[in-house]
């Protein structure tokens, strides 16, 4: 055997052997907890400890599939650093098995680390490494074997080589059982960790209280019906997801509480059939990411169902001098969200528990978010909400706040084309060029549309649902032949136009009309 082939052999061996750590873990993670699973505790931890600016590069390229993105990344990587500790381990033993060490250590502090966790949930991690260990040990003597019998092989020119092929099929034998049990049996138990099957059931076979106080009847009006619109409605299966939850945790609603602390004078605790005993609210309400590019997706309308957040801060009484409620996810996540809007009358801020019409999906937040018109979700739309700490913004910080992002974070106005497509090529004649303008808890009072730098003109805006949804509207566009240009601002109801400039989502929100090509053939 050639010393190319024996190193790809003993990389191998490191690749199968980490898959095998990753296998048994994530059977056993099946057992004491979906926390204990090391894939996803690191790829939170890289969450927590990318670099300021990481994240919307993350977002920009892969949009809602940035977890899946960084998976896959990750999945690389791993495959690189176990074929190293392979390679490792047949040529200087026990190098490998220290390489293969330290990374099982770093999983477990990673695991360990994460909201919630216990000192039990490492366990996983640390079966699978021993195993992963025996496997690779066994697997690269196997090798050794292999290649000592191919080289005596050599020395004595035996045309007959039973024992080569037999230690050859030995190593093969063991590497690809290994490889595929891990494989099949690790992502089966990923599967269940994933699906979490038990609380998936609840959900479904939960029936949420009728609202004390219903949604109005959206107006006839609100709705345009041209073909590539945005519908007024997201569905909750196209409504996007950006958060720092590399796999959305699973509650079970019997288990969820909420409490209320910091500068209170009366702490509340607050159990899901307490939530779901107390007059519930509809209210439709537009959700954008600060993420959001110019001309972005990262932006959502939804009927959600909840309580609102003012009455139980009555209840717990601020104290003088607090501005700030610090509210926190189950896993960790945290978000500063300034005590006036939370406190205003006339700001729907809710706990919401429902979602278009069903109990909240499991990825947006199951049992219970928050929903919060006019600021972006980074400070406000905490989901797997627990607790609600009132503080202040001098003494205390959201999640986003130290890695460069704002303290407070208002929604800026915003106006995006959703149709005709950029880049597309359309006929000659009236185009509907059409999209969709916000500026929740403001409102929309116009959108302008200008082709080639000409004159701004008047789009007919469709009804508003109230001042937190966003507006669809529609130019209807004398297109002629040749390449266009086509730009959209809008107005707020103060009577704000969006400015020209174009900003960046960091630190606060993107800024900027949103601009298209489009060729008339």
């Amino acid at each position: 055997m050639n010393p190319r082939a024996a190193r790809l052999w003993a990389a191998l061996a490191g690749i199968v052997s980490a898959a095998v750590v990753l296998g048994v873990a994530e059977v056993l993670s099946a057992f004491v907890g979906a926390a204990g699973s090391p894939l996803f505790a690191v790829g939170s931890l890289v969450i927590d400890l990318a670099p300021p600016g990481a994240k919307d590069v993350m977002i920009g390229l892969f949009g809602t599939g940035d977890k899946a993105a960084l998976l896959a990344l990750m999945g690389v990587i791993l495959v690189v650093i176990a074929g190293i500790a392979g390679i490792l381990e047949a040529r200087t033993a026990p190098l490998g098995v220290v390489l293969f060490g330290v990374g099982a250590l770093l999983a477990v502090i990673a695991v360990v680390t994460r909201a919630g966790a216990t000192g039990f949930n490492g366990v996983p991690t640390i079966v699978g490494a021993v195993a992963g260990v025996v496997v690779l040990r066994i697997l690269i003597r196997r090798l050794a074997n292999w290649r000592a019998s191919a080289a005596r092989q050599v020395r004595v020119l035996q045309s007959s080589v039973p024992a080569t092929q037999l230690e050859r099929r030995s190593f093969l034998m063991l590497a690809i059982v290994a490889g595929a049990a891990s494989a099949v049996i690790g992502s089966g138990a990923r599967l269940i960790n994933a699906t979490a099957s038990v609380v998936t059931d609840i959900r479904t076979k939960l029936t949420l209280p009728r609202a004390s106080i219903a949604a109005p009847a959206v107006p006839a009006g609100a709705s345009i019906n041209i073909e590539g619109i945005t519908p007024l409605i997201t569905p909750n299966a196209d409504f996007y997801r950006i958060d720092t939850a590399f796999s959305p945790p699973s509650i079970n609603p019997d288990d969820w509480k909420l409490t209320i602390t910091g500068m209170v004078e009366n702490e509340v605790e607050l159990t899901f059939a307490q939530l779901l005993g107390r007059p519930l609210i509809e209210h439709v309400a537009t959700l954008s990411c600060v993420s959001n590019e110019v001309g972005g997706n990262l932006v959502g309308n939804a009927l959600w169902l909840g309580y609102p957040i003012r009455e139980l801060l009555k209840q717990a009484v601020p104290k003088a001098g607090a501005d700030m409620v610090l509210s926190t996810s189950i896993d960790g996540f945290t978000a500063g969200t300034p005590l006036a809007v939370l406190q205003d009358a006339g700001t729907e801020a809710l706990l919401a528990v429902g979602m278009n019409g069903e109990p909240l999906p499991i990825e947006h937040g199951f049992p219970v978010r928050m929903v919060v018109p006019g600021l972006y979700g980074y400070v406000s739309a905490t989901k797997w909400v627990v607790e609600l700490k009132v503080t202040t913004f001098a003494s205390d910080e959201g999640y986003w706040t130290p890695r460069g992002w704002s303290a407070k974070g208002p929604v800026k106005l915003s106006s995006r084309i959703d149709t005709p497509r950029a880049n597309s090529s359309v006929k000659a004649g009236t185009i509907a060029v059409a999209g969709v303008a916000w500026s929740p808890h403001t409102g929309v009072k116009a959108v302008e549309v200008q082709v080639d730098n000409g004159p701004w003109v008047e789009a007919r805006l469709a009804d508003s649902i109230s001042a937190d949804t966003w507006r669809q509207w529609v130019y209807e566009w004398p297109a002629t032949q040749g390449s266009h240009q086509i730009q959209v601002r809008a107005t707020d109801a103060n009577g704000t136009t969006q400015g020209s400039t174009q900003m960046p989502p960091a630190p606060n929100g993107a800024e900027g009309w949103d601009r298209i090509t489009v060729t008339v053939g």
